[in-house]
């Protein structure tokens, strides 16, 4: 039975490289098995993991994509992912996770050879990614799809994609263990094993579910190895300068915004006052136009009266 101490720090499955790093270790098995058996419905029986190399995450390194691809007793493709922290932009954000997910998702399903292989005789292919991070505006925290019709009508089940949104389990909380989903316990413990303010709830679940249990055990030691917790410190700094500078850059560009807000409103305001200095001028050529127009009518008047008086004279 694992209990986590509630005096010591422990590292949240949250983040993708402890994720990775627990449930690839050679005594995780059956909790993986059972993670994946409870996300995709389906009693899995055997699992392999094709990528169980840890990359040693540094400032540089931290875009290195860290998921578990693994395959199960069937021979269909399971590709598990943490999207731990949260993304800039959250219309973006959004769009970004979603976006990069379906890309796994297709990208690993076309990898599998074809060639030999009859199209009804590929496997399947599921993407299961746990986000921090609210991705859509229905409560539901976790969304499954696969290829449907308009009317919800599955057209295929060989790609199948399910998002869980670990920032919606504030009902989750609410519930006694005793009642709670194994997808409920699974949630709970990825979310929450690294706050120790949820430390008592996330004990009852590694009692209630022995699988999750397992994780515990092999999380709490892992939380203790001086390289993980390097690499946790790494993460943190990488993260925490990254937010400081996205709202750097987000406050100066909202500064630059605004300014040319104001340049533009004082633009406008020339505009108008050109406007006007043109209309006012073009008036004022009208007015010199009809003064020579006058003053030509008058010309012409002077030179017609000293013709006549030319004439007069001459007689």
């Amino acid at each position: 039975m694992a209990i986590l101490p509630l005096h010591e720090d422990i590292l949240p499955m949250s983040e993708d490289y402890v994720l990775k790093s627990v449930l690839t270790h050679p005594e995780a098995k059956p909790a993986l098995m059972d993670l994946i058996s409870t996300f995709i419905h389906r009693k899995v029986t055997d699992v392999e993991i094709r990528n169980n190399e840890l990359h040693s995450i540094t400032t540089e390194e931290k875009n290195v994509r860290l998921d578990l691809n693994c395959v199960i007793d069937d021979g269909s493709q399971v590709d598990v992912e943490m999207q731990g922290s949260r993304l800039a932009g959250l219309d973006g954000g959004r769009k970004m996770l979603v976006n990069k997910s379906v890309y796994y998702l297709t990208d690993l399903h076309s990898s599998q050879k074809s060639k030999g292989v009859e199209y009804d005789e590929l496997v399947r292919t599921y993407q299961i990614t746990f986000s921090i991070q609210n991705i859509f505006e229905h409560n539901e925290y976790i969304s499954e799809a696969s290829l449907r019709t308009e009317d919800g009508t599955q057209i295929s089940n060989q790609i199948n994609l399910t998002i869980i949104e670990l920032g919606k389990l504030d009902d989750v909380l609410n519930k006694p263990v005793d009642e709670m989903t194994p997808i409920e316990m699974w949630s709970t413990f990825l979310r929450y094993s690294g706050d120790r303010s949820k430390r008592d709830i996330i004990n009852k679940v590694l009692e209630k579910k022995g699988e999750i249990g397992m994780a515990g055990s092999l999380l709490a030691s892992i939380s203790q190895d001086d390289r993980m917790r390097a690499i946790n410190m790494s993460q943190r700094k990488w993260q925490t300068d990254h937010d400081s500078n996205r709202l750097f850059y987000e406050r100066e560009l909202k500064i630059a915004k605004e300014e040319l807000i104001d340049i533009k409103e004082e633009l406008a305001e020339n505009m108008v006052i050109i406007s006007n200095k043109d209309t006012e001028l073009a008036k004022k050529d009208a007015e010199l136009a009809d003064s020579k127009a006058e003053l030509a009518e008058k010309d012409a008047l002077i030179a017609k009266m000293q013709a006549q008086i030319a004439n007069q004279e001459n007689v």
